[in-house]
């Protein structure tokens, strides 16, 4: 299997992918706790065709509120008299509490490279480098890499990442292994860059934490190497990277022997990711919520992460939400909206012969329609 890494905040988590479809089916029961607005998440599959649902018990059905009742008096429950909220609005605040003065070493470096002062950043940053300083190496590697006011030079930044990776910075050895397995601006090393990463995931780095985890499910293929990365995906996940998210929830679901109070968090792990944008884990909670896998059914809510995938250029997405439109599932029937869909899928190669059945079925001023805005929406 391939080797993927996270040259920056957006790689799929693919490897975890690979090594799960490999893995023989397990049987879940769904979570009942899950949340209703964010539903459970299935594993992929068919959709099953619904037909709309009722509105729940106690829904509004357009009638007035009723008044609220008069509180009675003489019991001990008639209202308080004390200082009421328009009362309250001008007194006065508690003093807050005194600042703890800054006793660390200001950076005027990264100070000016936040600030947008990139030529200065360089200035005050390369004779720390030229000394020794690892943060000072780091922040001139990355203005050349990025080209911050200088001229790009992949080289030179190769060279002070590596100098800033011996002296101990995490970020840089992160930066610098990815240039140790690429082998274009340093020589390749892949044992050197295997120790980098752990390095740099040891210490803390979230990006090499899930690069780390990439490694070890690639040389351990099947589910020993998922159970070796899975804390440090944990680690990634909690520092926010949303491949290492989306890679939990799949382990936390699919792997046997995963303890039950973490086999009840994949759900939230994959909330998380798509929350963060990554449009797999968007189009696997429209899934989940839909065909209630690891938790409650939510056809409205599965829907609209399903169209929040799509027009993100999902392909897969628009693909099913041609059918959720056919279908009437968490929405109402709209053959235009459904032919547009398609339209956007099957331009991008994906095939769909039922698909297809249905947009030859619509007359021509419906497809006209469809097609002008799947071009709309392409030109947007």
């Amino acid at each position: 299997m391939s080797r993927l890494f996270l040259k920056s905040s957006r790689a799929a988590a693919l490897a975890v992918a690979i090594v799960l479809a490999a893995l023989p089916a397990r049987a879940t029961e769904p979570a009942s706790a899950a949340p209703a607005d964010e539903g459970s998440v299935p594993k992929r599959g068919r959709i099953t065709p619904h037909n709309g649902a009722a509105l729940p018990e106690g829904a509004d059905k357009g009638k007035p509120d009723a008044a609220p009742a008069k509180p009675k008096t003489g019991d001990g429950s008639t209202p308080s008299k004390g200082v009421n909220v328009i009362d309250r609005m001008g007194a006065e605040l508690p003093a807050l509490p005194p600042e703890k003065p800054f006793t660390g070493k200001i950076d005027e470096a990264y100070g000016a490279f936040q600030r947008g002062y990139y030529l200065t950043a360089m200035d005050l940053a390369l004779p720390r480098a030229q000394l020794g300083d690892p943060a000072a190496q780091t922040l001139v590697a990355s203005i050349l890499e990025q080209g911050l006011g200088v001229a790009r030079d992949a080289k030179a930044a190769a060279f002070w990442y590596g100098q800033a990776a011996q002296n101990g910075d995490p970020a840089a050895m992160f930066k610098y292994a990815l240039i140790l397995m690429e082998g274009r601006y340093a020589k390749r090393d892949r044992k050197k860059a295997d120790e980098l990463m752990k390095k740099a995931a040891d210490l803390g780095n979230a990006s090499a934490q899930f690069n780390y985890g990439q490694t070890l499910v690639a040389d351990m293929p099947g589910e020993k190497g998922l159970k070796a990365a899975m804390p440090y995906y944990e680690k990634s996940a909690e520092q926010g990277i949303a491949d290492a998210q989306y890679a939990l929830s799949q382990i936390y679901l699919n792997v046997d022997g995963i303890e039950e109070s973490k086999r009840a968090r994949a759900r939230e792990w994959l909330v998380r990711a798509a929350r963060a944008g990554y449009d797999t884990a968007q189009l696997d909670m429209a899934i989940w919520l839909i065909e209630g896998i690891a938790g409650e059914r939510n056809l409205e809510a599965g829907f609209a992460w399903m169209k929040r995938a799509a027009e993100g250029g999902n392909v897969v997405a628009q693909n099913r939400l041609s059918h959720l439109y056919i279908n009437a599932i968490g929405t109402r029937p709209d053959p235009v909206e459904a032919a547009k869909w398609y339209v956007l899928s099957r331009r991008a190669g994906l095939k769909d012969d039922a698909l297809e059945d249905f947009y030859l079925g619509l007359n021509d001023t419906q497809q006209k329609s469809a097609l002008a805005a799947a071009n709309k929406f392409r030109s947007s």
